[in-house]
C-alpha cells in the first residue's frame, strides 16, 4: 500500500505492534491541523522504506524516472490537460475532490482517497465504514500544484478496504462554494470501466507529481496481506508510484475524467504479502509482478450516491460492500 515514506514500519506490524506514521525527509510539510492515525495494533502506515544507502538512492531513482516521464509527456498534446486541480495532499495520502456524473453544484463535495488512509487506520477485511464524523483537513492544490485552501470534512461518508480500497469524505463546503473561491473543479468519476490500453495520468496531490502510463490489464483478484481487491487496474511499468501516493485519482487522459484510485505495488517480489501483493485469477493461480503497481477501479461509486451526493448502498446498480 502507498501510503508515505516511513521508518520500518512493518516489522513491527507483523510482531504485532503498531507504529504512527512518520514523513521521511523531503516529504512535504504536514497539515498541522490535520489528524495522524494514532498507534495502535495492526493499524500501520506503509511502506517500510528507511533511511540506509539503498533507501536513498531508490527515492533518487524514483524522482529521476518521474522528472523524465514528466519531460516525455510534454509532448503529448491529449497529456496536456492533466494537471493538480482538484487534487489534495493529506497528511499522509494523496486524494482528489470528486463529484458524481450527477452531483449538484449545491451539493456537499466529497474527497476521494484510499480506505488505507483513513486517520483511524486500516480497515479491516471485511469491515465498512458509513457516516462516520470526521474533521479532517485536506489541501486543495490547484493546477500548477500550489496549495490555495484548506479544505474540512463533515464526515466519512463511506470507507472500506474490502473488494476495493476506497474512501469519500464529505466537506462542510459544496462545490459550488469551491469553485467561487478558488476558481477549481471537482473531477468526475467515470461510470464506464476502463479498457486496456488506456493512457492515464496518477496525480499525486501529496509530492506534486504526475506519473504516466497505460492501463496494461486487470487482475481478477489481488491479494496484499489479510485484504482483497476485485477487478483491480495494473499499470504499465512506467508509473512507478512511491509512498504518499495513496489515493491518487487515476485520470483518462482522453476524457480527463477518474476510472481508479491509486493504491498499491509490489515492491521486493514478495508473495501476497504487505506490500507485495499478488494477483489471483479465477482457477486460483498465484502471478507475482515485482515492481509493478496497481489501482481500485471507481466507476461503482456513483451509483451509490443519491441526490445531494447522499450515500445509499441500497439503491439500484450499487455493488459497493455494505456494513
Amino acid at each position: 500500500m502507498r501510503k508515505p515514506l516511513v521508518a520500518a514500519v512493518f516489522a513491527l506490524a507483523l510482531a504485532g505492534a503498531g507504529a504512527a506514521p512518520a514523513v521521511a525527509a523531503g516529504a512535504p510539510a504536514a497539515d498541522p491541523a490535520a489528524p495522524v492515525a494514532p498507534a495502535s495494533v495492526g493499524k500501520v502506515a506503509d511502506t517500510g522504506m528507511g533511511t540506509s544507502t539503498d533507501s536513498i538512492t531508490s527515492t533518487v531513482s524514483d524522482l529521476v524516472t518521474s522528472a523524465t516521464e514528466t519531460v516525455g509527456r510534454i509532448t503529448q498534446p491529449s497529456a496536456q490537460a492533466v494537471n493538480f486541480a482538484g487534487t489534495v495532499a493529506l497528511n499522509n495520502c494523496s486524494g482528489s475532490v470528486v463529484r458524481m456524473p450527477a452531483s449538484a453544484d449545491n451539493d456537499p463535495a466529497l474527497v476521494m482517497t484510499n480506505g488505507h488512509c483513513l486517520e483511524s487506520g486500516f480497515p479491516a477485511a471485511g469491515e465498512v465504514i458509513v457516516d462516520q464524523a470526521s474533521s479532517r483537513t485536506f489541501g486543495l492544490l490547484n493546477s500548477a500544484g500550489t496549495r490555495v485552501a484548506t479544505l474540512r470534512a463533515s464526515k466519512i461518508s463511506y470507507g472500506t478496504m474490502t473488494d476495493t480500497d476506497v474512501a469519500l469524505y464529505q466537506l462542510t463546503s459544496t462545490y459550488a462554494q469551491i469553485k467561487s473561491s478558488y476558481g477549481i473543479d471537482a473531477l468526475t468519476l467515470n461510470n464506464a470501466r476502463p479498457t486496456a490500453g488506456t493512457a492515464i495520468s496518477v496525480v499525486s496531490g501529496y509530492w506534486k507529481r504526475i506519473y504516466s502510463c497505460n492501463v496494461d490489464g486487470f487482475a481478477y483478484r489481488l491479494k496484499e496481506g489479510d485484504w482483497t481487491w476485485k477487478d483491480s487496474v495494473r499499470y504499465t511499468s512506467a508509473c512507478n508510484t512511491i509512498g504518499g501516493t495513496s489515493g491518487s485519482p487515476v485520470v483518462d487522459d482522453g476524457t480527463g475524467k477518474v476510472v481508479a484510485v491509486n493504491n498499491t505495488g509490489n515492491e521486493d517480489g514478495g508473495r501476497c504479502t504487505l506490500n507485495n501483493p499478488c494477483e489471483v485469477d479465477a482457477s486460483g493461480n498465484v502471478t507475482v509482478r515485482q515492481g509493478i503497481n496497481y489501482a481500485q477501479e471507481t466507476y461503482q461509486i456513483p451509483a451509490c450516491f443519491g441526490v445531494g451526493n447522499k450515500l445509499d448502498l441500497s439503491a439500484s446498480g450499487c455493488v459497493l460492500p455494505k456494513p
